[in-house]
């Protein structure tokens, strides 16, 4: 069987082959460390937390880097509010990142290097790259000429005009052509800063995962992958220095992005408001939900996100324990081979909601087996698979105790909905109030309309 996955640079699906399949290599851009990670911030995390676990079933060693940015702007204005150095916010939120993706049951990369901890190597990159003429100095800055790359917009399929268009948002005298994009910048005003030959100052934010990357990958990786939002410039840039700083080498054989969550008619992010945080759902829900809801539509696609999603990726997972529980006495075979139809759909570019169908058809099966051996068979079935997606790692009885208790409080929770309701009816509204103000001391945000009272649970 063989892995194919969708190439964002040609397109297509291609059949997935690694330059060297002695050491498979595989970059994630990961998280900028300014704040708690959003449900955002964990799809990708999830989807090649995924790949990941497929890789290593066909090839012995997968060398899978994510990345942290521990120095950008964001970090730099908070530090400077606080009056404390950007390492105290970083470390913050380095360990709350760490903390929420474990509880969604990622497994850690093989290495997670950071941007600070690379800046000898950037700068040698950026020295390259001016000597080979790609980049040049200016004013105490470093750029990347984009016109002495003819590939640029390739990836992200934009023409010339596009690039300058969107580039005049960063328009600066200095810059040769508008394109033109940042290494290296000077550092003013008690900004992070280190020594380089053209100021003292920091890297630009693209320059630092092309110089990770050949730090620990090399000149060629086989997989890079990321958001959609980050097609352009962020990889685009990456694909141009990388490139170039190689002699022409190729920088990615297969570049995978996942799309975007939406939250009603946009796209979830900081910038609009739309921030569901990985910590406050994990509050409200197990890991294993939000990572399921995660994995519920095609990465490649955009995730409507809601409390609905989260509700049936709940019940979803009941069901699934409830058949576990009922197996609890059936003996797990050793040498269980994965269905062919589970690993078809993933090996057909990570297609997680069809495997996640032909989990359900497992299920199923073993709720409806009568033969021992079919029974275990079945049951070894469902915990292999799962365990392949990152599921099904809880026991049974705990689960299905909590989900107990969890009907328990959703029934006092509509028991005090429907008295409050009897109250208003009946305009008393002070007892009305008491009984809102005791659903808000539970966490339970109240929607009044037409139809009747609609609640969920807030973090």
């Amino acid at each position: 069987m063989t892995l194919v996955l969708y190439n964002t640079l040609s397109g297509f699906k291609e059949p997935f082959e690694p330059v060297n399949a002695e050491r498979v290599t595989m970059y994630v851009c990961g998280n900028t460390v300014h704040n708690f990670a959003h449900i955002g911030n964990a799809r990708p995390t999830v989807v090649f937390d995924v790949l990941f676990r497929l890789l290593k079933m066909d090839y012995s060693n997968v060398i899978y880097v994510r990345n942290i940015t521990d120095v950008d702007d964001k970090i730099n204005a908070s530090a400077i509010e606080q009056n404390i150095d950007i390492s105290i916010i970083t470390k913050k939120y380095i360990e709350a990142f760490h903390e929420d993706i474990a509880a969604l049951n990622v497994q850690p990369p093989t290495l997670e290097p950071r941007a600070t901890e690379h800046i000898p190597q950037i700068i040698r990159m950026i020295e390259r790259l001016i000597e080979k003429g790609h980049a040049y100095e200016a004013e105490g800055h470093v750029l990347f000429h984009v016109p002495s790359y003819n590939a640029y917009g390739a990836l992200s399929g934009r023409d010339s005009d596009d690039i300058v268009a969107v580039a005049r948002v960063e328009i600066a005298p200095y810059k040769k052509n508008p394109a033109d994009f940042v290494l290296w910048k000077p550092s003013h005003d008690g900004l992070p800063a280190w020594n380089s030959p053209w100021s003292r100052g920091r890297p630009g934010w693209h320059i630092e995962c092309s110089a990770m990357i050949e730090t620990h990958l090399g000149d060629t990786i086989d997989i890079h992958g990321g958001g959609n939002d980050l097609i352009f410039p962020h990889h685009e840039n990456e694909i141009a220095q990388g490139t170039c700083a190689h002699d022409g080498a190729r920088y990615c054989r297969f570049w995978l992005h996942n799309g975007m969550l939406e939250l009603g008619a946009e796209k979830m992010s900081k910038s609009t408001g739309n921030v569901w945080l990985v910590r406050d759902l994990l509050e409200r829900y197990p890991g294993e939900v939000v990572r399921l809801a995660l994995l519920s539509a095609h990465y490649h696609q955009p995730l409507a996100w809601s409390e609905e999603i989260l509700v049936q990726s709940k019940r979803t997972l009941d069901r699934f324990y409830g058949t576990l529980n009922r197996l609890s006495m059936v003996k797990i075979l050793s040498d269980i081979s994965l269905p062919k139809e589970f690993l078809t759909a993933l090996y057909d570019d990570l297609n997680t909601p069809k495997a996640l169908a032909e989990l359900s058809a497992i299920a199923a099966s073993a709720n409806k087996a009568e033969d021992s051996l079919e029974r275990s068979r079945l049951k070894s079935e469902l915990l292999t698979a799962g365990s392949l997606l990152g599921l099904l790692q809880q026991d049974p009885k705990a689960w299905l105790q909590r989900k107990g208790q969890t009907e328990a409080n959703e029934a006092k929770i509509e028991q005090l909905i429907n008295a409050r309701n009897i109250a208003r009816a009946e305009k008393n509204f002070q007892e009305a109030d008491l009984l809102r103000e005791e659903l808000d001391q539970m966490g339970v945000s109240l929607e009044d309309g037409p139809k009747g009272t609609i609640w969920r649970l807030i973090g």
